[in-house]
């Protein structure tokens, strides 16, 4: 199994394959791939599809949510979104869930077309 580090910074985010885990302590570590798009689908079904509707084309059952189909911005926009927030229209999620969930979330959300 690969193991990547998830990287972030204020303006990007990469991931490194490393040897362990411990290699890198600094960092979040997440396996890629279908298993993360998978659990990341779930945390969405609990946290995101009352807004952003099951298939995230932003019909959920309170109507408000954009559509997070093909999103046009990078995944440390996408993570910084689900961890701070957007005032007035989305709750930050950096208490709910840690960096590895976040990655797990922005990965399923890269399987949306």
């Amino acid at each position: 199994m690969a193991i990547a580090i998830l990287v972030a910074s204020s303006s990007e985010i990469g991931s490194f394959a490393v040897s362990s885990p411990d290699a890198c302590p600094r960092f979040a570590v997440m396996t890629r791939g279908a298993a993360s798009a998978e659990r990341g689908r779930r945390f969405f079904a609990q946290s995101c599809a009352h807004c952003h509707g099951d298939d995230a084309r932003g019909d959920g059952e309170d109507g408000d949510g954009p559509d997070l189909r093909r999103l046009p911005i990078g995944n440390a926009r996408i993570a910084a979104v689900i961890r701070t927030g957007i005032p007035e229209e989305m709750p930050a999620f950096t208490k709910k869930y840690g960096d590895a969930e976040i990655a797990d979330l922005t990965a399923y959300l890269r399987t949306l077309h």
